[in-house]
């Protein structure tokens, strides 16, 4: 019977080994793909129209580098954009950084929009849905606060939705790290998992029907349509579910070829614990069959599973080896050839750290469904927040 169990549990972490090397054989073909595609959207040219564009930044407290964030909107390339800025407390530290910018640029239209309601559970979308109103353009962006762009990013965003079969354009990101440990393997994530696997996606579903909180540019008339950032207020992946709903109505959701850089806080290793199970528990409810698919992908934990089961048999450390050597191309092709992140090769050696955190976190995130975000405790359910603690 033990004799049994054993070959049992050997195979099944072969299988498991070869499906995630065909997964990481995705991720390279995925990325060649959207690599050619942006040198081809590159050598076309710009003949896009530049219609007005409202930008939606809603503020809370200050984050690291958080002015030159904001200060590359204010550097953009493009004729007419207004740049409003949304806090619930008018005396938040950011307020400031917002006259800071006032000052700095005073031929841009940079108002700061006071939100003191609660609308839901969901705060940065309560404040979204009070700084609507204020906004005049048809065009919106949102993006969050430690996002720093390009001169030519509203250029090249918004010029997909000038086609009226695209309802939604967002943008792949790149992390710099901090010097802590958790902020590494938080930029390190983002570089090499998560982004992959966005493209892959994209390259399966023929497009994507999600957004990503880089970039969510959209027009005003989609928005009303799906009910506007009221129907998003208790989600905690809004960014997610605006861009599914986008999709469901038939528009394209267009993964932009301009890629955005966000600065990722100083977290502690049990800070990226918790932000990475949250996500986890985020993904899971928001593409529940996908999320399981998820399972299949962590060659690093398979093939230790089946080091292990194989009792260390050299065929067995072969496969362990080329697992680990695919692990790593990808983490190249996405990290360094697609993203441009120039700290990926200094942080390579932490990628099987890593990836054994996320399989021991894909585990946790079934066992429950709370999740703590600015240190008060909700409880997730069909991706919607319910708070549980004071």
């Amino acid at each position: 019977m033990l004799q049994h169990t054993a070959k049992f549990i050997q195979t099944i972490a072969v299988l498991g080994t070869f499906s995630s090397i065909g997964y990481y054989l995705m991720c390279m073909l995925s990325a060649a793909k959207f690599l050619r595609e942006r040198k081809t959207s590159t050598a076309g040219g710009s003949g896009e129209t530049t219609p007005p564009v409202s930008i939606l930044k809603p503020l809370k407290g200050t984050d690291r580098e958080m002015y030159e964030c904001l200060r590359s909107h204010c550097l953009q390339e493009y004729p007419e954009y207004e740049i409003l800025f949304g806090v619930k407390d008018p005396n938040d530290p950011a307020a400031e950084m917002v006259n800071r910018l006032k000052a700095e640029f005073p031929e841009r239209t940079i108002r700061l929009v006071v939100c003191p309601e609660v609308l839901g559970a969901n705060t940065k979308v309560s404040n979204l849905a009070q700084m609507l109103p204020g906004a005049r353009c048809e065009f919106l962006i949102v993006n969050d606060s430690d996002i720093r762009v390009e001169p030519d990013y509203l250029r090249r965003v918004i010029a997909p939705l000038t086609d009226p079969k695209v309802g939604m354009v967002t943008c792949l990101y790149r992390g710099v790290p901090a010097r802590t440990l958790g902020s590494r393997l938080e930029s390190l994530g983002i570089s090499t998992d998560f982004s992959a696997g966005v493209l892959v996606a994209r390259q399966v579903e023929r497009g994507i029907r999600f957004g990503l909180g880089s970039t969510l540019a959209f027009r005003r008339h989609d928005l009303e349509t799906i009910g506007g950032f009221p129907a998003f207020v208790d989600y905690l992946a809004d960014d997610y579910e605006i861009g599914r709903r986008i999709a469901a109505q038939g528009l394209e959701v267009k993964l932009s070829e301009t890629v955005v850089e966000t600065f990722v806080p100083a977290y502690s290793v049990r800070e990226f614990l918790l932000h990475q199970l949250r996500w986890a528990r985020s993904v899971r409810d928001s593409r529940p069959w996908g999320y399981v698919g998820l399972g299949l992908t962590f060659g690093l934990a398979w093939g230790l599973l089946t080091l292990a089961s194989a009792h260390a048999a050299p065929w067995a450390w072969t496969l362990l080896d080329a697992t680990l050597a695919t692990r790593i191309l990808v983490a190249i092709v996405v990290g360094e050839l697609v993203l441009s992140d120039h700290h990926l090769l200094r942080l390579l050696w932490l990628i099987p750290f890593r990836d054994l955190i996320a399989a021991l976190l894909w585990i946790a995130s079934f066992t429950g469904h709370t999740v703590a975000w600015r240190g008060v405790a909700f409880r997730l359910k069909d991706g919607k927040l319910a708070r549980i603690s004071p």
